[in-house]
């Protein structure tokens, strides 16, 4: 980072040549790159009006301060995969700090010149109390969109036990609509594959010969499907479980699984807005 030095000249005119001055001396050790910092001629009013304002400049500033750094935090949180960029974004009116510090102008439109100090010092007050507000608000929505992406993620990750399927199984992994037959999902150890094949349809009765099929696989366990009447349900689920085969309590419903799918990529975009909301 740059670093910034505020230097006062007199500013009389034997000492309007005190920038040029300063350029020859610093330029020949290349020590600093120097730039006239224009202040408009405020309606100053009186000392004790000054000094009455001198505290509430004070907190004022470090108020400012404080609510920069806190943007800059925001901007890089929000652009948590693209931090390279974050820099190019900490802009102030569209350029970057460095030149807007070195050609600073007083906007007399937002700040006018003929206003008494008290007044401006306030409009700056209320204005950064706004920004404030703002970030906060901006803050809280990115925050609440981040978690429950980061929670609808978690699910996506993780054993054959606990993840979510709605990126694994398919619509032809099941029979449905059936008003006897039911499709479950059994997680078996990858030690147990030979004992699941040989030993599914005879967990229960009327268990669907050759009905099951591994659809997914980690790696620790794989997820098979199994077709049975829907009488036989608990009973196949209690023999499995003897046998450490794990039944997943899950039913297939397109409309449930399409919503996880499309929630996720409606979070994916909330997010990846508010990255283009600040860049």
């Amino acid at each position: 980072m740059s670093e910034f030095w505020l230097i006062s000249v007199p500013g009389d005119n034997a000492n309007l040549t005190a920038l040029d001055r300063m350029n020859t001396v610093t330029s020949k050790a290349n020590l600093s790159s120097n730039a006239k910092f224009v202040i408009p001629d405020l309606k100053v009013g009186t000392l004790d009006a000054l000094i009455g304002l001198s505290d509430e400049l004070g907190k004022l500033d470090v108020y400012a301060e404080g609510l920069m750094k806190k943007i800059a935090q925001y901007i890089g949180e929000v652009m948590d995969d693209s931090t390279d960029k974050a820099q190019e974004n900490l802009l102030a009116n569209g350029v970057d700090l460095i030149s807007y510090i070195s050609r600073f102008e007083w906007d007399m439109a937002k700040y006018p010149v003929k206003q008494p100090l008290k007044n401006l010092t306030e409009s700056l007050s209320k204005q950064m109390s706004q920004i404030d507000t703002d970030l906060k608000s901006r803050t809280l929505t990115y925050n609440n969109i981040k978690g429950n992406l980061q929670s609808l993620e978690r699910k996506t990750v993780g054993n054959l036990l606990t993840r979510t399927l709605a990126d694994i199984v398919n619509k032809e992994d099941f029979v449905l609509n059936s008003e006897y037959l039911i499709t479950l999902l059994v997680v078996v150890p990858k030690t147990s594959y030979t004992a699941w094949q040989k030993t599914y349809e005879s967990l229960s009765d009327m268990v669907v010969p050759r009905s099951t099929k591994m659809i997914a696989e980690d790696g620790e366990s794989g997820l098979f499907t199994v077709t049975l009447f829907r009488k036989v349900i608990e009973e196949f689920k209690s023999k499995a479980r003897e046998n450490k085969f794990i039944v997943r309590e899950f039913y297939f419903n397109e409309k449930e699984l399409q919503s996880e799918k499309d929630e996720i990529v409606k979070l994916a975009a909330d997010k990846k807005q508010q990255y283009v909301s600040n860049s």
